[in-house]
């Protein structure tokens, strides 16, 4: 289970304030990537917060709403809509995720504890952590509060597009999501620079012509 060792390391070292930093959506065909930082009190506990990965949805929403409505909890979540990973390419778009998340904090930290691999040009020094959201209680609670917000994101996307279940898949490359793909082409939140939706996007043209 996660924990606050690394958060009580840097403070030790004089850090306040430490924000922890993950992102949801990288792998999906559709819909905006999620980042969120959080920062949280000292000696903060919250039953049952893990890696979002590990939760179920209700676990989740129930977690997502005590933080958010935590008042010692700060946290700010920055969205990167579809069009915008496409401009950027996946591995830059996730990088801005990230930053704008911590930049739109209201505490500034003075130290982040980042889920992966470090950032370039990151604002503040960073301690990156592989699989972070399993280890520090700050990056599991970023991972929930980005995953439920894009989740709820992705419903709102479902009744505007019901054709294609994303209140399912949450746009993920499932069997079924690439069976309405092929048979309605994509639609505006779709990411046409991932090659399954750039191939789904010619047949489904090149079917109509």
């Amino acid at each position: 289970m996660p924990s606050l060792v690394w958060e009580n390391r840097l403070r030790a070292q004089g850090h306040e304030y430490i924000a922890g930093i993950d992102e949801v959506g990288r792998g999906p065909w559709a819909g905006p990537l999620v980042a969120a930082a959080v920062v949280l009190p000292p000696r903060f506990r919250l039953r049952g917060l893990d890696d979002s990965k590990k939760l179920s949805p209700e676990e989740r929403e129930r977690l997502f709403d005590r933080l958010v409505n935590h008042p010692s909890v700060v946290f700010h979540w920055a969205v990167v809509p579809s069009e915008e990973i496409d401009g950027l390419g996946l591995q830059h778009a996730n990088h801005a995720a990230m930053r704008r998340a911590f930049e739109g904090l209201s505490m500034k930290a003075s130290i982040a504890l980042i889920d992966g691999r470090p950032l370039p040009n990151f604002p503040v020094r960073h301690e990156a952590i592989v699989q972070g959201d399993s280890i520090s209680l700050s990056i599991a609670a970023a991972s929930v509060i980005a995953k439920v917000h894009r989740d709820r994101l992705m419903t709102e996307f479902a009744a505007i597009f019901p054709e294609y279940g994303f209140e399912k898949h949450k746009g993920y490359g499932t069997r079924f999501h690439s069976q309405q793909l092929r048979q309605h082409g994509p639609c505006p939140i779709h990411r046409r620079s991932f090659r399954p939706v750039a191939e789904i996007a010619l047949s489904f043209v090149a079917d109509r012509s």
